[in-house]
């Protein structure tokens, strides 16, 4: 039996992201952290979407991010001038990430969907594909760290006790239909399409079915897939983000359903929370406490589904389809680590800090918190598209095949969520929750 390498703890990402995620919990808990800054929308004027007096925080939260996990890249990297190399390179990211908040709270295109996150895409893609990508930022491209850090303080937003307001409805929605247009997808995408790279297509099932990009980051280090997979799937899932937001409530309204249907037809199938809220908000307010609720159910499953896959192609996959049992910790080594701080993130406040606090105090948490995983999404997504060149996704685009079955796939799903949502919020069958 082989003996635990427990310095796998300090030097290995997977596990800096639970770390990093907890400090800063904690340091929001205990009051040290007591302001992060929170961007205004406008109009008209691009000037009042960087008002100068917000100029100083906003410095501070850089040289904090940037020092919190400059430290920890060098203790992973055992050298000292990787802390160097990537203070150099951070400020241009920091600022594109900035320039993206500034971009995507205009009232008019974040209306539609084209919020911060899409900007920093855009302006990454925009720096890589036109003016190349310099040696001395490549360090400071930490996208697995920013964003899976992120998700880790995103798991503190799954309070069970906002999630169980739905009762068994929502796990109707968000558990039933999810399992069976994951099958699906990867049926689909290995037989019919014949696509070779099971990974990508196990990515591509589970960002659509689950919740978007989370679940590809999950499910891209489960199957070990490709930098460049992750990342085509992610743009993918962005794309179809936008044009379901907008179109979805329009067919709402059009159909005549109701809230409660409509909101859960939107939470099971939009990809991204933020575009769950802003997609529910266009049908009604309980649309969108629905929707959202419907997406923390299907969030949970990032877990389930990333163990699933890390299970599946440790034992038949990666072994020519031919079934091996797995050791345990195969399937451990393989399991994303930031997974069980998601989970436990989620427990902790759900049962211990939401008894002995309240819900006003964990509230107030969750505000600053939320808002520091927002910025480490914009940041993480600016990093994507400074490292995708259209040259390399093109290559792993096979044809068009991963579109085709993102586009199957979310479509057998739209057509499933809304008989489940009719089923459970129709009142036809069950009572309607208040």
């Amino acid at each position: 039996m082989k003996r635990i390498n427990w310095s796998l703890l300090w030097s290995t990402e997977d596990w800096w992201t639970i770390w990093l995620a907890g400090i800063l919990m904690v340091l929001v808990g205990l009051g040290v952290i007591s302001y992060v800054p929170k961007l205004p929308k406008w109009s008209g004027d691009i000037t009042l979407g960087l008002p100068t007096e917000m100029i100083p925080s906003l410095l501070l939260l850089g040289i904090g991010l940037a020092l919190l996990t400059g430290i920890a890249i060098a203790v992973m990297k055992k050298d000292g001038s990787e802390f160097g190399k990537y203070l150099i390179g951070f400020p241009v990211v920091f600022i594109l990430a900035v320039l993206a908040y500034v971009l995507g709270n205009e009232t008019t295109m974040r209306h539609y969907g084209v919020n911060d996150v899409i900007w920093a895409l855009i302006l990454g893609l925009f720096v890589s594909n036109v003016f190349g990508k310099p040696k001395w930022l490549v360090p400071a491209l930490r996208t697995e760290l920013l964003i899976k850090t992120g998700l880790v303080l995103m798991g503190a937003e799954i309070l069970f006790n906002r999630i169980l307001s739905l009762g068994v409805y929502g796990l109707g929605v968000a558990w039933i239909v999810t399992p069976i247009v994951i099958y699906f997808m990867y049926r689909y995408g290995t037989n019919t399409l014949a696509m070779q790279d099971k990974s990508l297509v196990a990515t591509i099932a589970a960002c659509t079915s689950v919740c978007g990009v989370s679940a590809a980051i999950a499910t891209g280090a489960a199957t070990k897939a490709k930098k460049e997979e992750i990342s085509l799937t992610i743009s993918i899932s962005l794309i179809f983000t936008v044009l379901m937001m907008i179109g979805l409530p329009i067919l709402i309204k059009f159909m005549g359903l109701s809230e409660y249907v409509g909101g859960a037809w939107i939470g099971g199938t939009v990809d991204s929370t933020g575009a769950v809220v802003v997609a529910g908000s266009m049908v009604g307010s309980t649309a969108m406490e629905v929707a959202a609720i419907i997406k923390m159910l299907q969030n949970i499953l990032i877990g389930f589904v990333a163990f699933f896959f890390a299970v599946l192609f440790a034992s038949k996959v990666e072994n020519g389809d031919q079934a091996v049992r797995p050791s345990l910790m195969e399937i451990w080594n393989r399991l994303p680590k930031f997974v069980i701080g998601f989970v436990l993130a989620s427990v902790i406040f759900s049962f211990v800090l939401i008894p002995s606090l309240g819900q006003a105090k964990v509230d107030s948490i969750l505000n600053l918190t939320g808002t520091l995983k927002s910025w480490l999404f914009t940041l993480a997504f600016v990093s994507i598209g400074l490292d995708s060149r259209f040259s390399d996704m093109m290559k792993v685009s096979k044809g068009g095949k991963p579109v085709k079955l993102y586009v199957v796939g979310q479509t057998f799903n739209i057509v499933l969520t809304l008989i489940a949502a009719w089923i459970f919020f129709g009142g036809y069958f069950f009572p309607l929750v208040s």
